[in-house]
């Protein structure tokens, strides 16, 4: 059985295809990064996690505003 477990090049990818998105509505999460201890673990496969960090509170605003926008969208 292939191994579909996320590399660390995967995850970095999914990380920056995030950040951009969350730029295009002027949302800057500072601590967004791959959270490479999830590779050093014994699970089977790999987490591979994207570490979505801390934010402040108009942050989570404008990240909870523009996921209303889009969902409102569809």
């Amino acid at each position: 059985m292939p191994d579909h477990s996320p590399t660390a090049y995967d995850v970095t990818l999914c990380v920056e295809e995030l950040r951009a998105a969350l730029a295009l509505h002027g949302i800057t999460l500072p601590s967004l990064r791959v959270d490479l201890p999830s590779f050093a673990g014994t699970y089977t496969p790999p987490a591979g996690l994207v570490a979505l960090g801390n934010c402040n509170t108009a942050t989570a605003h404008a990240l909870a505003a523009a996921l209303r926008k889009a969902a409102d969208g569809q």
